[in-house]
Parts: structure tokens; sequence; C-alpha cells
């Protein structure tokens, strides 16, 4: 049988079990923050505890291939919530704020009845017309700056050029909850909304800000781990409080009746970071693993953008099925959009495709290819090959802040043999260097035209 025939009755049958539903179903989307790509348990993850989003991954589908779009927060998040390429978007750098002529997942099912909701890390604008609640959510608790304390809820990472300030909001009003760990408050508040909003359909969003840093976690999670390095132990806890968040929220889902109902996806906005603001002594962090990948946080190598990626929603998506198909942030929205029988926006270009059908059966992605942008670095990924140019590692070393050089200025991996991008190939094959670096170019002009 051909793949399109495969992918036809895929999509059919995820058709049929939609059509079965009783009700227009809810959308739960977790984040986590600067998580590296195997620190989960059901990942491969020894020394560390998620039981609760082990479990999701249990009664749904595990994605070994799935991408953010940016290898850091804002530009990743921003193209979570429209399908957009950052450079389409205009959030192609942390200090952008989303503009408020770009629709989001939460302003597109607004009309078609759907409560909306955000509970955690904004990161894409602070000011009345940019902020969550001008951009769909009808709830919102959290906080609009990259980072924050998690006990007094204040950004302090530009001083002395910005003196540090507050900032955590319900809705558009400032609020001090100080002293609550602020994995805690987001978990609370949307298990809090699930109970609700059982009643009617909902778009969720919990941000997480875990584990970012700060390195800060209650004595009860540290308490915990037994892990001798000091870094680990504390990434440990943080992790641990957000699993017990997944967790909370689970159980108010299943509590209400509303598993079946829901389609929930895990991952985070780029991999694990180096930067020595999450390390001990000013050193670079070490505690993130995204091992065999190559890169962290910042990095077009797959370290930096290879997320963790899992997505349930039992009855639709079989139980524990593991899927190597390339998938992206990108296509969150126009899955959720077909999923709920919401029409996609005409007026714009998306960049992504409905997964569910991937999701579902044996369909194959709809990427013929995916490409990404942090600063001088640009990447392109077409079936097994990917081609960096002027890659950066961000690995915590002198020479890994840096471009890399000479030959391996533009770098060819063929990511099934080597996804470790350890192998430049591209004499080994220079027709598809060529190939590639003209749909690179292509690309990039398209999508600048497009802003």
């Amino acid at each position: 049988m051909s793949s399109a025939a495969v992918s036809g009755m895929a999509a059919a049958g995820a058709d049929i079990a939609l059509a079965a539903t009783s009700r227009s179903p809810n959308f739960v989307i977790f984040l986590a923050d600067d998580l590296g790509c195997h620190d989960l348990g059901c990942a491969g993850a020894a020394d560390l505890r998620t039981p609760n989003i082990d479990a999701l991954a249990a009664t749904g589908v595990r994605f070994t291939n799935w991408y953010a779009a940016a290898p850091v927060c804002a530009p990743s998040r921003s193209a979570v919530l429209t399908g957009r390429y950052p450079l389409r978007n205009g959030v192609f750098n942390n200090s952008l704020p989303l503009a408020g002529t770009e629709q989001t997942i939460a302003s597109l099912l607004k009309p078609a009845g759907y409560t909306t909701a955000l509970f955690g890390k904004w990161h894409l604008g602070a000011t009345p017309d940019t902020v969550p609640n001008a951009h769909g959510f009808d709830e919102f608790v959290g906080f609009h700056s990259g980072c924050i304390d998690y006990y007094s809820h204040r950004f302090y990472w530009a001083e002395p050029r910005t003196v540090n300030y507050h900032d955590f909001w319900r809705n558009r009003q400032e609020i001090f909850p100080d002293g609550n760990y602020s994995t805690d408050i987001f978990s609370r508040e949307a298990a809090h909304f699930v109970r609700n909003h059982r009643d009617n359909p909902f778009f969720l969003y919990v941000p997480f800000n875990a584990v970012h840093y700060p390195m800060h976690a209650p004595a009860r999670y540290v308490e915990r781990f037994s892990i001798t390095d000091p870094e680990r132990t504390m990434y440990a806890a943080m992790l641990a409080a957000l699993d017990d968040g997944v967790g909370e929220v689970m159980r108010a889902l299943r509590d209400t009746g509303l598993i079946d109902r829901t389609l929930v996806f895990f991952s985070a906005d780029n991999g694990a970071s180096t930067e020595a603001r999450a390390g001990l002594h000013g050193m670079p962090a070490t505690a993130g693993n995204n091992r065999p990948f190559r890169g962290y946080k910042f990095s077009v190598f797959d370290g930096g953008m290879h997320p963790p990626a899992i997505m349930s929603w039992p009855g639709v998506i079989p139980r524990g099925r593991v899927v190597n198909e390339v998938g992206s942030h990108l296509d969150l929205l126009p899955t959720i959009l077909k999923a709920a029988k919401v029409d996609l926006p005409t007026d714009r270009v998306l960049d992504g495709y409905d997964a569910l059908p991937t999701a579902t059966g044996s369909a194959r992605s709809r990427h013929d290819a995916i490409f990404w942008s942090e600063g001088p670095q640009l990447a392109v990924r077409r079936g097994n090959w990917k081609l960096v140019k002027n890659g950066i590692t961000h690995d915590g070393t002198a020479a890994g802040s840096k471009p890399l050089t000479g030959d391996d200025a533009v770098f060819l991996s063929d990511l099934e043999s080597d996804p470790a991008e350890s192998t430049n190939l591209r004499h080994a094959h220079p027709e598809i260097v060529d190939e590639l670096l003209t749909l690179m170019d292509r690309w990039l002009d398209h999508v600048k035209s497009q802003r």
C-alpha cells in the first residue's frame, strides 16, 4: 500500500474518532522551560523521577523527532501559539513582543465558544496590547518576563542596567503571593481552571518556568533525591515539582470526567542550557542532559531544539506509541484547530500541519523541510539530512560560544546514522549541500518578505 493511502486511512480514522465525541474537545499544552532532551523517565533518565509525565506518555504517543521552532524561549513560544516561524511572526529574538496583529490558538478558539487560560511564563510582551489578555486569553496568572525568582517573583537579571522589579499578575492586575513557589501556583491555578470549566470546552496553556534558572525548589522536593551532583539534584527537584503539577492537572481532568475529551500535549521550549546563571560558582551549568544530541539552548544543532514531546488523547490516540516522523511546535495550532473544527486563518501563512493523523496512525509527516534561525545561525532538515550554517554549540566552552569556521561553517549531517551531528559530510555529498543551501535561501527570502 502506498504511503499516501496509509496516510489517508490514518486521517480518516482520526476524523471518525473526532466525530464520535459528544462535544468540542478540550486542549491542554504543558511546556517546560530549558528541559534537557532526555531528562524524563520515559526518555531514558534513570536518576530523575517524572512518573506523571511518564504516565502521560504511556496513554498516548511519544515523538522522537519533534522540534521546537527555535532554540530559545520567546521565539519558540511565539511559534507554539501562532503556528508561524519566529522570523515570520516577528519574534525572532528574546527581546521582541508578539504583535497584536498575530493570531494565537487562544484568539482563534474564543469565537468558537472556548474559554482560554494561561498559567505560567508569557515572555511575549508586557504592554497593554501585548500581554496574554490582549492575545485571546480569558484568564492569566503568571509573569511577563523571561524568568523570575521562584519565591519573590522578581526579575533581577538585567541589573545594573535595569533595576530589578516585581513581575507577577492575575490578568492585568499585579498580585503579590510572596513566598509561594511559582510552580505550585501555576499547577494549582490550572487544576482549579479545569474544575471550574468542566461544562464548556477550554484551551489551557501551562508554560512552567521550571527548570529555568534561578535554581530554586522546596526542601520537600530536594529531599527526594540522593544524587551526588548538587546541580543535578536541584534540577531534579525542580523537575519533580513540575511533574507533580502535571499530575495535579491530569487528576482534575480525571475527576471531572474530561480525560477522554481532552487532547494533552507536553514538551519544552528548547533544550537544556549551559548558562552560568543556571550553574554553580559562576561556572557553566551542567545539570541538563541533551545527549546524544549536539549543542544546547541557543544552538541550532539538535541539542538546542529537539525537546521531548508527548501527545495524549485516550480513545483517539492509541496508547504507548512511539513515532519517529518529524513534527514541530508549529503543528500545534493547526492540529488543535482541526480537532476543534475551527477554520484555519486564510489571511496569513501558517508553517505547521495537522499532526493528529501522524499521532493516531502511520501517516507520514507533512513537513518536506523545516528551518531554524538564531542570530547568525541557520539550519534546515529535509528527510534525514540536516544542514547547519554558522552553527554555535553553546556548550559552555569558550570555543562553543563562537560560530564554527572553515569547512564546518557549513555542516551537513545524516541524522539517521549520526544523530549527534558529529561528522561533517559536506564534501562527501556536495549536491545535498547545494540543494539545502538553496532551500534555506529561498525560505529566508520568503519569511522575511512575509514579515
